[in-house]
């Protein structure tokens, strides 16, 4: 009874990993995709690299590579590949539990540094769409503008006598609501989602981690510590 229990969570840690690698592939190479393909950078000067296509790459190597060491240590009953795993796991809770927290503390501050980032990032814009230069960030601000239907950082007079076409509904190209509130709107009426989010992941991590630690102490007894 209990090998068949140890059967079902190996072939069960097998699967779910598969499934993790399979999502961190499509991750990778959607941000590869971004990369060659469009002109997306940051809207925070201070984190120029921090964009969404970075984002979806560096996701996408750290869920290839840690699900693939656990289904390869699955598979193989390999001890010392579950141990790298489980270390894996527990840095990166440590690393999702962190960043929540200093979210928390810290709100007040990352909002304003967020403010005066956009500020500057559309001020740069505004100036090099008035040289007649098309760039990156400009394309930026025509993508946030458009998803989220917003215009300039607080409303649309911040970009002065220059107002992009996408500030511009059917009817009108003023009097639109600031990108900065409609985020800011947008994170506070989907923080429940978020934090709901991250506390899956994290029980997920825990499991895997309690599965990985089950397997190994499984091969540590069996003789088959160095296999």
């Amino acid at each position: 009874m209990a090998q068949n229990c140890l059967k079902c969570l190996k072939y069960t840690m097998c699967v779910v990993n598969l499934l993790v690698f399979m999502c961190g592939t499509v991750g990778f190479g959607f941000g590869v995709f971004l990369m060659m393909n469009s002109k997306v950078s940051s809207l925070i000067p201070s984190l120029s690299s921090l964009n969404l296509a970075n984002m979806f790459f560096i996701t996408g190597i750290i869920m290839t590579c840690v699900s693939f060491l656990g289904f390869l240590g699955a598979m193989k009953e390999n001890r010392c590949l579950l141990i790298t795993f489980f270390i894996l796991l527990f840095i990166l809770m440590l690393v999702e539990l962190t960043t929540a927290v200093l979210l928390l503390l810290y709100e007040s501050k990352i909002d304003s540094f967020l403010k005066r980032d956009l500020t500057d990032s559309l001020e740069k814009s505004r100036e090099s769409a008035k040289g007649g230069n098309s760039t990156m960030t400009m394309d930026d601000w025509d993508i946030i503008q458009t998803m989220f239907q917003c215009c300039g950082v607080q409303n649309s007079s911040d970009w002065k006598d220059k107002v992009p076409a996408s500030c511009c509904s059917k009817t009108k190209c003023d009097n639109q609501t600031g990108c900065y509130i409609k985020l800011k709107a947008w994170f506070e009426n989907n923080f429940l989602a978020t934090g709901v989010a991250v506390i899956v992941l994290c029980i997920v991590e825990v499991l895997g981690m309690c599965f990985s630690v089950t397997l190994s102490c499984h091969i540590s007894q069996s003789g088959l510590s160095y296999k």
